[in-house]
């Protein structure tokens, strides 16, 4: 028992869990991974993008009061989500999400806010081990150029993730490999992945071990810049998001998952280390995204979505995590 004691030990000294400020509703099997559209028209009607992984699972769509408003089901356990913004697709600007489907070992795509299907491709062609898992898409500022980067259950020591360059093809978007990359320790499994566009960098958790930091950009090399993490964990690292305050500086949050907190890291030099620990009211979060974009009373400096247990994503009022941040860097 005493493992257990150390470990409730910890979790006090941290303070009370934060609660949401929304539920949202249940999913037919399992949650996994959010994402988070901005509404350009009006940010108070934006919405949240969330797999439900399973055989027979889906991609939903829920408004911020946690309420489902649409939904593509039968698809063959989608694991992850990612979107961007301003893909040019056959004479029309459009937004996208993109899923992984891992019984087909296919990228699927859909425009935003309809879910309508705008194209699909395989992934890891001509591998033994493919499954993917881990999304996450990256728009170079300077060309313009989309990407997907893309993870999988199992993999090589290195080359574990493939880079996708998003281009249309017959009026759909399709994706071509232009890049393998990735170091990974073998522990378990490598699933989330973040891309910051702004800063130019990928990152991703290497699930027991820690998380690595590479160039967005495949023209900047395949070099690993840094492992950041190591020790920090109870055991599984999982999602990332990474929440600007500027166009430099700001937070990467990541999932101790067995821990249910986040930790978190600074944006312009994660090498520091954990500079605070949240304790959140999810359970085994597994994926997790943030914006900073004011989404109206609720969520007048952003909002962070974590997975949790129970078939639910949890909406967290970016202020209260704000708050416990900068509380522990005080202390």
């Amino acid at each position: 028992m005493l493992p257990l004691l150390i470990n409730c030990a910890g979790q006090n000294e941290l303070g009370k869990k934060i609660e949401p400020t929304v539920i949202t509703e249940q999913v037919g099997y399992d949650t996994d991974d959010p994402a988070i559209w901005i509404n350009p028209e009006d940010a108070s009607k934006s919405i949240i993008i969330g797999t439900d992984k399973d055989t027979n699972g889906g991609l939903y769509a829920f408004d911020l009061n946690g309420k489902i408003i649409n939904k593509v089901t039968g698809l063959k356990r989608p694991n992850n989500v990612d979107l961007e913004y301003g893909f040019y697709l056959h004479g029309n600007t459009i937004d996208f999400a993109a899923v992984t489907e891992r019984e087909t070992n296919t990228v699927r795509l859909y425009s935003l806010p309809e879910l309508k299907e705008v194209g699909a491709f395989p992934v890891f062609d001509g591998e033994k081990e493919r499954s993917p898992m881990g999304i996450s898409l990256y728009k170079n500022p300077e060309t313009g150029d989309f990407f997907a980067v893309v993870g999988r259950k199992s993999g090589p020591a290195d080359g574990y993730l493939w880079q996708y360059k998003l281009t249309e093809k017959e009026g759909k978007i399709t994706g071509e490999v232009v890049r393998k990359f990735g170091k990974y320790s073998g522990l378990k499994e490598i699933e989330s992945i973040a891309v910051d566009d702004e800063a130019g960098y990928i990152y991703y958790s290497d699930e027991q071990f820690g998380v690595h930091q590479y160039y967005a950009d495949p023209s900047k090399g395949n070099e690993e810049l840094l492992v950041f993490g190591k020790g920090d964990f109870t055991s599984d690292v999982e999602g990332i998001s990474i929440y600007p305050t500027s166009s430099k500086n700001g937070y990467i949050l990541v999932s101790n998952q067995q821990k249910d907190t986040f930790n978190v890291y600074m944006r312009e030099n994660p090498s520091k280390g954990k500079i605070a620990e949240i304790p959140v009211s999810t359970s085994e979060s597994d994926g997790s995204e943030v914006t900073n974009v004011n989404l109206g009373p609720k969520f007048p400096k952003g909002m962070f979505v974590a997975m949790s247990n129970g078939k639910v994503f949890h909406l967290y009022d970016w202020r209260t995590i704000e708050d416990r941040i900068k509380s522990q860097m005080k202390n």
